[in-house]
């Protein structure tokens, strides 16, 4: 018969096999941390800008036709008055020439209604014709004289339009585009060439809607080009009144205070003048002790007395570099988690991290020991030595 003792101490045994295991403790994290203060803010904003003149025109021939000349290429430098393309002239020369003739043939109308009213007024002199007579003879010549005069004017015209065939340069400048090529037909008024005036240079950067009501004419801003190493100063010049209607940004342009400035489109970065800006006192933190929780920004925030962390909703202003200006949800003197924020749960206990920077000590030089090779089977040298 088995004893009652052995079986309950061998139930006792496969109860305890299959009861769960006790979960492990979780372990206390060091993790480093912050008190929170307020530290004085300006905000300050880069734009990227691109140099460009002053006064630009974009130049076209006042008529249309064939273009069979261009002189003008794109980095040229030109003078007022240099030809920079020309037109087929043919055609306007041709009536050029019948305006002309158009001139001689009313001239000689004129003329001689002229020489019919002096005749028949030397009849009426001597009553032969009635005054009717003569005045009909005097309305043809005033009708004579004014047909000659449409007729130079038109004829003027016609030898205007021959001299358009030429475009020639309005400013000195540089030419900045070409946008048309031998052969091609010109309609009037179409852009050929445009030409970036010498003078006073500008910088046009763009500007988002929040930021536009800082930009004031006349503000002083610091000019960068990007393939040097030179500030320039400059100011505003001009604010657009309306948005650009694809990028919703209002052109700004800004003059430059220099005698050298950067060269025709390169590009620049322009800082509005700090001074011009307001100082605040802002709460900043660290992006590495922030942690997105859906659509919300959180961080952990320490509990002092039990040294545990638990989560704070915050509100993001705005970036200053590594750092964000948190516009609510924390107050001076908590304490935040700065770093490790991604591997905590809410509740969870920690220490704080304390540095540890091992002194390294330098152990005294030994004696490197000599070591000489021996054949196979030979005795080393030193062991030979001990033996003598």
């Amino acid at each position: 018969m088995k004893n009652p003792v052995v079986s309950l101490a061998g139930v006792a045994l496969l109860l305890a096999a299959c009861s769960r295991p006790t979960p492990p403790e979780e372990p206390v994290r060091a993790v480093k941390v912050m008190t929170v203060g307020t530290s004085a803010y300006s905000p300050s904003h880069e734009y990227a800008g691109e140099v460009r003149a002053k006064v630009e025109s974009r130049l076209g021939f006042r008529v249309g036709g064939k273009l069979i000349k261009r002189q003008a290429e794109v980095g040229q430098h030109v003078q007022a008055g240099q030809v920079l393309a020309q037109l087929d002239p043919q055609d306007y020369r041709l009536a050029a020439e019948a305006g002309r003739a158009q001139v001689a043939a009313a001239a000689t109308s004129r003329d001689l209604a002229a020489a019919d009213f002096k005749r028949y007024q030397a009849l009426k002199d001597q009553n032969f014709i009635s005054g009717a007579e003569l005045e009909r003879r005097e309305a043809a010549l005033k009708a004579a004289q004014a047909q000659l005069e449409q007729a130079r004017s038109q004829s003027a015209v016609q030898g205007n339009q021959a001299g358009y065939a030429m475009l020639t340069a309005d400013v000195s400048g540089v030419v900045t585009a070409v946008d048309v090529e031998t052969g091609q037909v010109v309609a009037a008024g179409a852009p050929v060439v445009r030409i970036a005036a010498d003078g006073v240079r500008d910088v046009v950067f763009s500007v988002p809607e929040d930021k536009v009501a800082a930009m004031k004419v006349g503000a002083p801003v610091s000019i960068r080009a990007w393939a040097q190493s030179v500030t320039l100063p400059g100011r505003v010049r001009e604010v657009a009144a309306s948005s650009d209607p694809v990028t919703r940004t209002y052109p700004v342009k800004a003059s430059i205070d220099a005698k050298s400035p950067p060269p025709l489109g390169a590009t620049v970065s322009v800082v509005p003048d700090a001074g011009t800006a307001m100082s605040a006192a802002v709460i900043k933190l660290p992006t590495s002790a922030l942690r997105q929780q859906g659509q919300a920004t959180t961080v952990w925030v320490l509990d002092t007395p039990s040294m545990t962390v638990r989560p704070q909703a915050i509100q993001v202003a705005a970036a200053d570099g590594n750092d964000v200006v948190v516009a609510s949800g924390l107050q001076p003197g908590m304490q935040v988690v700065s770093a490790g924020v991604h591997v905590l749960s809410p509740g969870q206990k920690v220490t704080i991290y304390q540095s540890k920077v091992p002194v390294a000590q330098v152990a005294p030089a030994q004696a490197a020991p000599i070591v000489i090779a021996t054949p196979v089977g030979a005795a080393p040298a030193a062991s030979a030595a001990g033996a003598k």
